[in-house]
C-alpha cells in the first residue's frame, strides 16, 4: 500500500495562517497570578537539588497555567473580569458575524465551562465535546457541525486531538498553549485536512507576562522537552525544576 507524505497532502490544502493574540490581564488578575507564581517558585527552588519535580509542584504549575486563563479558576471568591474571556467573546462575535465557523480548544474543561456560561448569556448557540461524551453522541455533534447547524464548537484539547473531521470550520482558536505543540497541531488538523476548501485562520490567545509566553518560547527553542511535561504520568521527571524555574522566573 502506498501512502503519501504529509508534505504532499499539505500542498493540496488551502492556506493556513497562525496568529498569536496577546491578552493583557488586569492588575487584579496579575496579582492573583503573582501569588501563585511566587509559591511555585519557592517549591521549585526547594527541589532544585532533586532529580525530579514533585506532584505537589506540578499541581502548582497547573494552577499557575489556570490563573493565566482566568483568576476564577484558582480563586473561588473571584468576582472580577476575565480578560481572556472578553477577548474570546469579541473574537467569536467577529467570526460568527462574518458567516464563518470556528473550533475553540482548551485543555481545561473548567475554563470551557466558563466559556459556555458566557455564550449562554449571549444567546450564542454552540456545540460542546469533551472526553465524557459517548461515541454515538460525539458522532452526532460532528455531523451537526459539518452540516452547518451551529457555527461554534467548543472542544477539550484531549478529546479533539484525533479522529474528528471538522472541515466545516475555517477558524480555530486555542485558548491556552499546551507544552507539546504537536498536540495543538493535531487539534488544528481537525479543520486543516483533506476536504478543507477554505483558507484556515488559527488564533492563539496568549496572556501577557505569564507562563504562557514561556511555553511559546519552549515551542521554539526546546522542542525536545515540549512533550516531557505530561502531568500525572511517569514522564514528568524529564522536565527538571531548573527548566520550570526558568519558565516562571520574571527575569528569564
Amino acid at each position: 500500500m502506498l501512502r503519501r507524505t504529509k508534505q504532499e497532502v499539505i500542498e493540496e490544502l488551502p492556506d493556513k495562517t497562525e496568529i498569536n493574540i496577546p491578552v493583557e490581564l488586569s492588575d487584579d488578575e496579575l496579582a492573583v497570578y503573582e501569588v501563585i507564581r511566587r509559591r511555585a517558585k519557592q517549591l521549585l527552588e526547594d527541589e532544585r537539588s532533586s532529580s525530579g519535580v514533585s506532584v505537589n509542584t506540578l499541581a502548582e504549575i497547573t494552577r499557575l497555567r489556570q490563573a493565566a486563563c482566568s483568576a476564577e479558576l484558582v480563586e473561588k471568591n473571584w468576582k472580577g473580569e476575565c480578560s481572556k474571556l472578553t477577548a474570546l467573546s469579541d473574537l467569536l462575535q467577529e467570526i460568527v458575524d462574518g458567516g464563518n465557523a470556528v473550533l475553540v480548544f482548551s485543555q481545561f474543561t473548567s475554563f470551557l465551562a466558563m466559556v459556555r456560561q458566557q455564550l449562554d448569556k449571549q444567546n450564542q448557540p454552540y456545540l460542546y465535546l469533551d472526553g465524557s461524551v459517548p461515541v454515538r453522541q460525539r458522532d452526532q455533534l460532528v455531523q451537526q457541525f459539518q452540516h452547518g447547524d451551529c457555527p461554534v464548537f467548543l472542544i477539550s484539547l484531549k478529546a479533539g486531538g484525533l479522529g474528528l473531521n471538522l472541515t466545516g470550520a475555517n477558524y480555530v482558536i486555542h485558548l491556552d498553549p499546551w507544552w507539546n505543540p504537536a498536540i495543538e497541531q493535531q487539534a488544528t488538523d481537525r479543520a486543516y485536512r483533506i476536504g478543507q476548501r477554505q483558507n484556515v485562520t488559527v488564533y492563539h490567545l496568549i496572556s501577557q507576562h505569564t507562563i504562557e509566553e514561556k511555553i511559546l518560547r519552549l515551542h521554539q527553542t526546546k522542542r525536545n522537552l515540549a512533550d516531557a511535561m505530561l502531568e500525572g504520568t511517569n514522564e514528568s521527571h524529564k522536565l527538571t525544576s531548573k527548566d520550570l524555574l526558568a519558565m516562571i522566573d520574571k527575569d528569564s
